[in-house]
């Protein structure tokens, strides 16, 4: 069985006494506390009858395989394996909806979880995309593009595909951009995968609301955790693993500082 670590926000309200009857909230506090096995060592026996019935329904919906990872893969900026594998997804399934995409983008703020090594479950792909974020594909003109990727460069990284390579100061700004190897063209048009959400210009990526010929699926079918787990599957058909390695495509370019020359 596989260790399964949950993690959930705890809220404490302070309230302020008085002698009226009412109470007023003076301050939120929020804190994550992580759930995995140091909390099993003494098992309620009461709790896991309570819970029985239900384990068998959740196990049967969480617990199917979709797929095989070559090692544990993480979403770190500037550049992460799991962020580098789940732009490069939204590349492999645009043509699925008869796209021909320059670039991939996915957020870090959308990734919740890790990927395991080893099998994949359905729970895996749920933990790493548990919203309801489906697939889109929008045009930015080369300058608007380059204005995103300076909005990327700002917050020291996302999610980039394969095609991308940028380099970014220690201060958060874009060095150079090039995208399948050529320089970033500010008077031609660039064609991208990513989520809805993004298109709005959020996580701090406003130059998306610049987005034209916007191709966004709302049926449930095109969300983000349902594709992911087809390229899994997809994999598996082919005998192989889901991996992902650290390429270049974010790299951080240290300034030497005045005393160190």
């Amino acid at each position: 069985m596989n260790k399964i670590a949950l993690a959930f926000s705890a809220v404490v309200l302070a309230l302020c006494s008085s002698c009226r009857t009412q109470y007023e909230v003076s301050s939120v506090q929020r804190s994550t506390i992580l759930i995995d096995s140091r909390y099993d060592v003494n098992p309620s026996g009461e709790a896991a009858a309570f819970l029985k019935p239900y384990k068998h329904v959740v196990d049967s919906i969480m617990g199917p395989v979709v797929g095989q990872s070559a090692k544990y893969m993480t979403a770190e900026r500037p550049e992460g394996t799991l962020s580098n594998l789940l732009a490069d997804i939204m590349v492999w399934a645009s043509k699925n909806y008869g796209e021909t995409v320059d670039l991939g983008v996915y957020n870090m703020g959308g990734v919740r979880a890790d990927l395991p090594k080893g099998p994949i479950t359905y729970g895996d792909v749920l933990d790493i995309a548990p919203f309801e974020n489906k697939i889109a594909f929008t045009t930015l003109s080369g300058e608007d593009l380059l204005e995103l990727f300076d909005e990327m460069a700002e917050v020291g990284g996302e999610g980039v595909s394969h095609s991308v390579r940028l380099v970014i100061s220690d201060d958060g700004d874009l060095v150079s951009a090039t995208v399948n190897g050529q320089p970033v063209d500010p008077k031609r048009d660039y064609r991208l995968a990513t989520i809805d959400y993004l298109l709005g210009g959020t996580d701090k990526m406003s130059a998306f609301k610049k987005g034209r010929k916007v191709n966004s699926p709302q049926e449930v079918s095109n969300n983000t955790r349902f594709i992911i787990m087809d390229y899994f599957r997809h994999l598996t058909k082919q005998g192989l693993q889901a991996d992902a390695e650290i390429e270049g495509r974010i790299v951080v370019k240290h300034e030497k500082k005045k005393d160190e020359d």
